[in-house]
């Protein structure tokens, strides 16, 4: 196998866990109008603007990309919107909190990813893989 395979699978990996990931972290919200209001309660508890707004956004925005990064479409705009997403969740909560690490680390390494996907692309094995 090519070079260009092995960065393919290995973008193809990061792609299906990292988008498994943001479908589990907000499936709940989805599913469950009271698991959006509990975030919408956090959202508000934390100085965040228009929480309900934000909450509904933020869960949607997440769910759409888990789905484009799994299936490999639109992978780099869905990556844009993440990192602007997980920018927001660790400057507006992490750090203004003075957050731990371990606790922090989910939201950072979604960013990394997010960043990562959106300088790349999704690899060959993907729908849209001409543009990456």
């Amino acid at each position: 196998m090519s070079s260009e395979t092995y960065k393919s699978l290995a973008l193809l990996l990061i792609r299906l866990a990292f988008g498994a990931r943001l479908i589990y972290g907000v499936i709940d919200n989805v599913v469950s109008w009271d698991r959006m209001l509990e975030f919408e309660a956090f959202l508000s508890a934390n100085g965040f603007p228009v929480p309900l707004v934000s909450a509904i956004l933020s869960v949607y925005f997440q769910l759409l990309a888990g789905i484009s990064w799994v299936i490999g479409y639109q992978v780099r705009y869905s990556a844009l919107l993440m990192t602007g997403n997980f920018l927001v969740a660790l400057i507006g909560f992490h750090i203004i909190q003075g957050d731990s690490y371990l606790n922090t680390a989910p939201a950072l390494h979604l960013l990394c990813i997010s960043v990562l996907l959106f300088a790349i692309g999704p690899g060959k094995y993907a729908l849209d893989k001409k543009k990456g």
